[in-house]
């Protein structure tokens, strides 16, 4: 049984429509891209998946369970990231990661284990006791990627995690997303509009352009069956062959 599971998936916005019936499924411990330039429809994607959204039709299953029917139990599985995500600018991460911690976890020793790994997670060392109005946007984000991850969800839906972060900060970010997976073998989606970034980090992709899916497949065989170079050339290809 898939992880994700997409299925003939459309979302109308009166007479505007952001999804044309889009298919895709992931894989249990896969970390998959959902590429396509901004306006594809990748957000609306992830907020159905998160349960934010209803479908107008079509069906998304989260590990077996329907996200409309069961949408409960999809949100006990799931962690969400938005790409405009915000921080509590007058309290500390570490008072944040606390805040997490308590939220999900009544545990003692589960609570404890959370908030150590938001800590490791955000690579902060002593900034975590500073003020988050204090941080430089790349560790703004950093603090946001690490409470996603911090509970150790069945799926995380990362929407644009290295957005506007320069190469430095979309570096550690990617190097610290390939990590958590090897360790917890949790099941990553990450949304991006740079194609070129996610060829070292995504072991399958689904291209969208337009909220059509143009192409699903694994990275390194897609590449290698239209002949071209890279994500970027591909979907320039593809995009190229629809408007001929």
């Amino acid at each position: 049984m898939p992880a994700v599971e997409v299925r003939e998936l459309v979302k109308s916005y009166g007479s505007f429509t952001a999804l044309k019936g889009i298919s895709f499924s992931v894989d249990e411990g896969e970390v998959f891209g959902l590429i396509g330039p901004n306006g594809a429809g990748k957000t609306t994607t992830f907020r159905i998946l998160s349960t934010l959204l209803l479908p107008t039709s079509g069906n998304v299953k989260i590990c077996g369970y329907d996200v409309v029917k069961d949408s409960y139990t999809v949100r006990k599985l799931i962690s969400y990231l938005p790409e405009d995500a915000g921080i509590y600018r007058n309290i500390t991460a570490y008072e944040y990661f606390k805040l997490i911690a308590k939220t999900y976890f009544n545990s003692t020793h589960d609570y404890a284990e959370c908030l150590e790994l938001g800590i490791k997670l955000s690579g902060l060392g002593s900034r975590i006791y500073d003020k988050m109005k204090t941080y430089s946007k790349g560790m703004k984000r950093r603090v946001q990627v690490a409470r996603a991850l911090m509970i150790k969800p069945k799926i995380a839906l990362l929407d644009e995690p290295t957005a506007g972060l320069d190469v430095i900060y979309s570096h550690n970010i990617r190097e610290l997303i390939k990590e958590f997976v090897r360790t917890y073998k949790t099941t990553v989606l990450i949304s991006s509009h740079n194609m070129l970034e996610v060829e070292g980090l995504c072991s399958k992709v689904a291209l969208i352009s337009e909220g059509r899916l143009l192409v699903e497949g694994v990275v390194n065989e897609l590449i290698n069956q239209h002949g071209v170079k890279n994500l970027e050339e591909l979907f320039i290809s593809l995009v190229g062959a629809l408007n001929v």
